[in-house]
């Protein structure tokens, strides 16, 4: 098989977190605009919201104004599905802005302790580092704010390729981009639906975080486990080595 040229990285849940449950951060807001709700039933409805929404994928084409547009109007919806009913705000409008900010500010969120000693390594090992992502422009300030953004070569998003995980597509546009073939590429997630089966699907290499598995590494046709972030790098070169 081809040696890995490229690592891909999932971006929430992957190489960086909320500080707080977002249930909690929904819900402490919310009160601020009238509807007073438990962050556990703000979370569950907003699981179901955001699971039965369309992707959040709108394509080429577009001006960047009209992607920045289309990106805050799929969030309002799922924002006000998740609230339906929860509660009647004093202004939905207000507490929409002031939802969207908050979670487009870096110190909300927090990096995995091992993604930036992770991402040296693999940069000292001259390997092409990428971030593929079910996300909107947000990302890159946030990435840019937790010390990420210069890491990486290209941070390929669904809102702007217009198709998002697990479509293989999306994986492809970012391979396309470095003139990759799927067998030189390797991508770590953390959903085995969105992240696992997408990237096998576009034929790349693919494992996914699992803190509880044993051991470091489980990894059979190009597809299983690491326990950690910084054990991309033993999953690397163990793919390397077949």
């Amino acid at each position: 098989m081809a040696p890995i040229k490229a690592v891909f990285f999932d971006a929430a849940g992957t190489l960086f977190e909320t500080r707080e449950p977002v249930g909690e951060t929904y819900a402490a807001i919310a009160r601020e605009y009238g509807v007073a709700s438990s962050a556990q039933a703000v979370d569950a409805a907003f699981r179901r919201a955001f699971r039965a929404a369309a992707p959040l994928a709108f394509g080429r084409g577009r001006t960047p104004e009209e992607l920045r547009w289309l990106e805050r109007e799929w969030w309002r919806g799922l924002v006000r599905e998740t609230f339906s009913e929860l509660g009647k705000f004093s202004d939905f409008d207000s507490y929409f802005e002031a939802l969207f900010e908050f979670f487009a500010e870096p110190a909300h969120w927090i990096a995995d302790p091992e993604a930036i000693p992770t991402l040296k390594a693999l940069r000292e090992q001259s390997r092409i580092l990428g971030v593929i992502s079910n996300f909107d422009y947000r990302l890159y300030r946030i990435l840019d704010g937790l010390d990420l953004a210069r890491w990486f070569d290209s941070i390929t998003i669904s809102s702007e390729v217009g198709y998002a995980k697990p479509s293989a597509q999306l994986f492809e546009a970012a391979l396309e981009r470095h003139r990759l073939a799927p067998a030189q590429a390797l991508h770590v997630g953390d959903s085995e639906h969105l992240d696992l089966a997408g990237a096998s699907a576009a034929g790349m290499a693919a494992v996914l975080i699992n803190p509880k598995m044993d051991g470091s590494i489980s990894i059979t046709s190009r597809a299983g486990e690491i326990s950690s972030l910084s054990a991309t790098i033993e999953a690397v070169r163990f793919l390397d080595s077949i």
